[in-house]
């Protein structure tokens, strides 16, 4: 997989749902389910630039830090998937598979360091 396009992508999308929750979204969401929304987009945003940084780091490091990628890209996946379903209406035990997501992420950025830190 090549986690700068991946992460690429998940940042444009980011942008895409960012924009369509202030302008589509905002009168047809409550408060509190606009607010879902923006912190799906905005998870969806630090796990894009996380997988282009991880992108380009694994060539610096000349090494493809797959599993660290994988768990980054699933977990964000997961972790803003169920968040803009939740504030779409989403049955409320959908949000019990949200913490796998930020799990997987928490994951990802640590096995990152650590893969940075090892050089």
């Amino acid at each position: 997989m090549n986690w700068t396009v991946a992460g690429a992508l998940y940042c444009a999308a980011a942008v895409v749902a960012g924009a369509f929750g202030a302008h589509a979204m905002a009168a047809r969401l409550s408060a509190e389910n606009l607010s879902l929304w923006e912190t799906a987009a905005r998870y969806l945003m630090y796990g894009g630039l996380g997988l282009t940084v991880l992108g380009l780091a694994g060539r610096v490091l000349d090494q493809p830090l797959a599993v660290p990628g994988w768990a980054l890209f699933l977990g964000t996946l997961i972790f803003s998937g169920t968040i803009f379903g939740l504030a779409l209406g989403s049955p409320r035990w959908f949000g019990a598979v949200t913490p796998i997501g930020g799990l997987l992420m928490i994951v990802g950025f640590v096995m990152f360091a650590v893969a940075a830190w090892r050089g």
